[in-house]
C-alpha cells in the first residue's frame, strides 16, 4: 500500500514522504490520520501544500532574522525575593524569560532558540544567547532584588 505521511512519524517517515508500507500498517496510519492513500489527486494536493510550507518557512526565517537583529543587545529585568547572599528564593526559568520577552519587547520566540542551560538562581546580569541556525544574538537579563 502506498501512502503519504501527513505528520512526522519517528524512525519511519517525515511529513509529506510517500512510502510503500504493509497493508495493515497503512490502514492503521490512515485511521490515525497520520497518513492518507497516495492517489494522483492526493499527490498533486500534497505537492502544492509542500511548496506552500517551504515558502512559509522561508518567510518565517526572514522574519526571525529581523527579530534577532532587534533582540541583539536588548535587555529585560526581573525582580525577585532574595536572601542577603544574593540567592533567589524562586529561580527564573526559560518560560518566564520568554513570557517577559513577549510582554516587554513584543518578541515571541520558540523555546528551543533560547539557550538557557539552567534556571537563573542569583541576582546579577546574565548574557543569554539566542541561536537560530547559524545566526546568534545575545539577550541581557537583569535580576534584581525586590524591595
Amino acid at each position: 500500500m502506498k501512502i503519504i505521511f501527513l505528520k512526522d512519524v519517528p524512525r519511519i517517515a517525515k511529513k509529506y514522504d510517500v512510502k510503500d508500507v504493509a497493508d495493515g500498517h497503512g490502514r492503521h496510519l490512515v485511521m490515525q490520520k497520520v497518513a492518507e492513500l497516495a492517489t494522483k489527486e492526493a499527490l498533486t494536493r500534497i505537492e502544492t501544500k509542500k511548496l506552500a510550507d517551504v515558502s512559509q518557512k522561508k518567510m518565517n526565517e526572514e522574519l526571525l532574522m529581523k527579530t534577532l537583529a532587534t533582540l541583539d543587545g536588548a535587555s529585560i529585568t526581573f525582580y525577585g525575593k532574595a536572601n542577603e547572599k544574593g540567592h533567589l528564593f524562586a529561580s527564573i526559568h526559560r518560560e518566564e524569560v520568554l513570557a517577559e520577552l513577549k510582554r516587554a519587547l513584543r518578541i515571541e520566540l520558540h523555546p528551543d532558540y533560547l539557550v538557557l542551560d539552567k534556571p537563573l538562581k542569583e541576582l546579577g546580569e546574565f548574557q543569554i544567547p539566542v541561536v537560530v541556525g547559524k545566526s546568534r544574538a545575545v539577550l541581557t537579563v537583569n535580576v534584581m532584588a525586590e524591595k
